[in-house]
């Protein structure tokens, strides 16, 4: 029988990035600039999409108190056109309910003062 060498691989540690705020807040400050993407928000944040979502959840219900608001653009399909309007979820639908097509662009989001 043949003897399986064992390399000993040792995995160097990740560095997060470094951060002067909150998530939240930095999320908050990217979206008061520009419009983006869950996707968009992921990459600059170097966190995992699916965080985004609670994130935006939190933020959207502390703007409120703010004088601010997260403004939603829906989700389009972009086969046939169909728009996304009374979607609550912050991702990308799987697919789309007219055509099937899961070619869909994904809601943007940013944030508006209200007075």
């Amino acid at each position: 029988m043949a003897r399986r060498r064992q390399i000993n691989k040792t995995k160097e540690p990740t560095v997060p990035a470094e951060r002067y705020e909150t998530i939240r807040k930095y999320i908050t400050a990217l979206l008061e600039q520009e419009t983006l993407s869950a996707k968009d928000l992921s990459q600059y944040m170097r966190i995992p999409q699916k965080d985004i979502s609670d994130h935006l959840e939190h933020i959207r219900k502390t703007l409120n108190k703010n004088n601010q608001r997260l403004v939603i653009i829906p989700a389009q399909c972009e086969k046939c056109g169909f728009v996304y309007k009374k979607r609550d979820r912050f991702s990308k639908p799987g697919k789309c309910p007219v055509c099937r097509s899961s070619l869909i662009h994904p809601p943007l989001f940013h944030i508006e003062k209200t007075g």
